[in-house]
């Protein structure tokens, strides 16, 4: 049985015993963006970020994967991680992949964009390259039960689109103004890093199309998924090392309670790293 030499101790040795394996770091960024719950948090710079930095500063890197599930969110935050992988990239001058799962739309899709190649399922949902803002009035029904609303603001704006008060024309043409604006930051991301679309369809309506489409319009440049894609590029041997994700499982931030270094169980801080290793490749299915 041939003797395996793992790849830090290959250093150690003369230049032409140091034949090393590919390695990948994956990051898996699943989820909304933005705030969710208290429970559950959304994607984030904050909670994303430990994660990209460990996976692009993995010793003996070739490439760093993505894995996006993702239906969008705060535009704010989809660019901060968007910029965030791009600049660690440029700085580690290491190749980035995206593979979109269920979904990489709106926000979910401009965090794949920072990748140089996005690899889909045939049956991924690509694109929502638009923007939405959504709510409720409810001015008729509390002058139904009676209830007054009282406003006093500084500034004629600084109340808009109070869903408690009648829906003022104004403010809808101010929100079609700053919808236009990150729109149009989208729509220029998008053409900058996806050189190929097809310059004959309106991609920028806000529809979702599914990965088999997406690639016909130059949104994904092919079909496939994590573990043949790379195998296939790399060659079978490929080290894929998974960075477990920073917010964890429930159950290690359960763990985690007594604070840094010792938990609530007296558990070691490795050891909870290690449940949400495992936890997060089961997630992933390898």
């Amino acid at each position: 049985m041939p003797l395996t030499v793992p790849n830090w101790m290959r250093a150690l040795l003369p230049r032409r015993f140091r034949k090393t394996v590919a390695r990948v770091a994956v990051v898996r960024l699943s989820g909304a963006i933005g705030a969710v719950s208290p429970i559950r948090p959304g994607l984030s710079i904050a909670t994303v970020a430990p994660s990209l930095e460990r996976a692009f500063s993995m010793p003996g890197l070739s490439a760093v994967a993505l894995v996006v599930n993702s239906p969008g969110g705060s535009p704010v935050q989809s660019h901060l991680i968007y910029r965030r992988i791009r600049a660690l990239a440029a700085e580690k001058e290491v190749r980035v992949f995206a593979f979109v799962e269920d979904a990489a739309a709106s926000g979910g899709y401009m965090i794949a964009c920072a990748a140089d190649e996005i690899v889909a399922d045939p049956a991924s949902l690509v694109g929502s390259i638009g923007v939405v803002s959504a709510g409720f009035g409810f001015d008729r029904l509390i002058e139904r039960i009676g209830i007054e609303r009282r406003v006093h603001t500084q500034g004629e704006a600084k109340a808009m689109l109070d869903p408690f008060r009648p829906e003022n024309p104004q403010d809808i043409v101010r929100l079609k103004e700053i919808q236009a604006d990150v729109q149009a930051l989208f729509t220029g991301l998008v053409r900058e890093r996806r050189p190929g679309l097809d310059a004959s369809r309106d991609l920028f309506t806000g529809a979702v199309w599914t990965g088999r489409q997406a690639l016909e319009l130059g949104l994904v440049d092919a079909l496939g998924d994590l573990r043949t894609t790379l195998r296939a590029r790399y060659g079978e041997k490929v080290d894929l090392r998974l960075v477990a994700e920073n917010r964890g499982t429930w159950l290690a931030r359960l763990l985690r309670r007594a604070g840094p270094g010792q938990t609530a169980a007296g558990l070691p801080d490795a050891l909870i790293a290690a449940v949400e290793e495992r936890a997060a490749w089961a997630r992933l299915g390898l």
